[in-house]
């Protein structure tokens, strides 16, 4: 059900600008927030919100419809870079089988195993692995790939001048195996890496490869039943001898946006609250000090002489610096996990409690399931967790997949009834 009423936190996100320009746009009339007819809150009714274009994607989503997608055939799908399973996982829901994941990292591997004894996980360095055996067998090759910086700046590289580059590994990996999909998912600001020669740089190889890139594009993971504001840049590439055929269509989004009440509660997305797990802790003086931090807050909360206390040298500098000192709130989304909690220039403090999140606390705000283990140290546990593609993003990515190699078969199957068409023409030819 679509809401009636959304929070100032929530339509700045749906929105995509600040809070501040919302106040601004309050000072000025040109949007104002009303109360609540039940709670006094300020809030936004879903009326006021309908000119705008962002809002209009979420109130009039296919994302039910799209649900429904399913594959055709099994299709076969081998990831690189593979980390703790958040896209295999979301692919696996969403019909894909993985015959092979690499990554490097022992302790995602051993998660990896330790979830899915029948995946095939290959760990090591990607530039030792050979791909050829699967060349023209699997339908989709992915992977989220570094984003190192490339030796000429510049310049539109070409395949064999991004060696020694991780990227070059995922295209060669591309060349090895032909899929006829390929899907990279990346930080956003890959956008403005180098100034935007790096995206050239790799549109450019893509296209060398054989590959029509689709227009790149961010996704917003709290657009994806996510309780998380992390964005991931995806990069689709559909093999040249297809693109002319088919149309790539990203997924919709969902009708509301999730929160951290949604991850941590019993509700829409999990069926109990969440489990008791290891976690963090904070110092004692840290903890004196954050426990005066209100629901949703952070340094500029406290006392002045605290701020001098806790920032140091950095009270002192430009810039928000809104992550540090910084408490969640139950009604809004996480922001981006990062690979420790208890970093102080990225603290993810419990909305009610002055301790940092626990592991499987982190793990729902990426929707990795409660059955999801992860092995290793605790530190080890953050980080797969930390560096992960949310799994109901990846979901949802993975459906407008399917829906996509669905479209594929369609031509695959149309060419095999021209090509017995025109066999059973030249029959009769052949037997005169």
């Amino acid at each position: 059900m679509i809401p009636d009423y959304y929070s100032i936190a929530q339509v700045a996100d749906i929105l995509s600008i600040s809070k501040e320009t919302l106040r601004r746009w309050d000072n000025n009339g040109s949007l104002k927030p009303q109360r609540h007819p039940n709670n006094n809150y300020r809030v936004y009714h879903r009326s006021q919100l309908e000119r705008f274009e962002q809002a209009q994607l979420l109130f009039n989503s296919d994302w039910d419809e799209e649900l429904t997608t399913k594959p055709t055939r099994p299709y076969k799908l081998v990831e690189l870079f593979a980390g703790t399973g958040g896209l295999a996982l979301g692919m696996e829901k969403a019909g894909f089988e993985s015959v092979l994941l690499n990554e490097i990292d022992k302790h995602a591997c051993n998660t990896l195993r330790k979830n899915r004894p029948e995946w095939n996980v290959v760990e090591g360095d990607i530039s030792q692995i050979d791909f050829t055996e699967y060349h023209n067998k699997i339908d989709i090759l992915s992977g989220g790939f570094p984003c190192q910086a490339f030796s000429y700046a510049g310049k539109k590289l070409g395949f064999e001048d991004t060696r020694g580059t991780l990227f070059f590994e995922f295209a060669r990996a591309v060349k090895e195996t032909n899929p006829k999909v390929i899907v990279a998912e990346n930080v956003r600001g890959l956008l403005k890496h180098d100034n935007g020669n790096t995206l050239e740089s790799i549109k450019s190889v893509i296209d060398e490869l054989g590959y029509e890139l689709v227009e790149p594009r961010v996704l917003k993971a709290v657009f994806y039943q996510v309780p998380q504001k992390r964005e991931r840049l995806i990069l689709v590439g559909i093999r040249k001898d297809l693109a002319d055929f088919v149309k790539f269509y990203w997924p919709s989004p969902y009708h509301r946006i999730m929160t951290m009440r949604d991850a941590l509660k019993k509700g829409e997305l999990f069926d109990c609250d969440v489990p008791k797990s290891e976690g963090q802790k904070y110092p004692e003086r840290k903890a004196e000090i954050l426990k005066l931090i209100p629901e949703g807050g952070y340094w500029r909360d406290l006392p002045d002489d605290l701020q001098r206390e806790y920032m140091k040298k950095s009270y002192f500098l430009g810039g928000g610096k809104t992550g540090m000192a910084r408490r969640l709130a139950w009604d809004d989304p996480s922001l981006t996990l990062t690979c420790s909690p208890a970093q102080k220039q990225t603290e993810r403090c419990h909305p009610s409690e002055t301790r940092p999140l626990t592991v499987r606390e982190y793990a729902r705000v990426q929707t990795f399931p409660d059955n999801w283990e992860f092995t290793g140290p605790l530190t080890a546990q953050y980080k797969q967790i930390g560096n992960a593609v949310p799994v109901n993003l990846a979901y949802a990515l993975g459906r407008a997949l399917v829906r996509l190699l669905n479209d594929i078969e369609l031509i695959n199957e149309h060419s095999v009834k021209l090509e017995k068409e025109k066999i059973m023409e030249q029959l009769p030819l052949q037997i005169m």
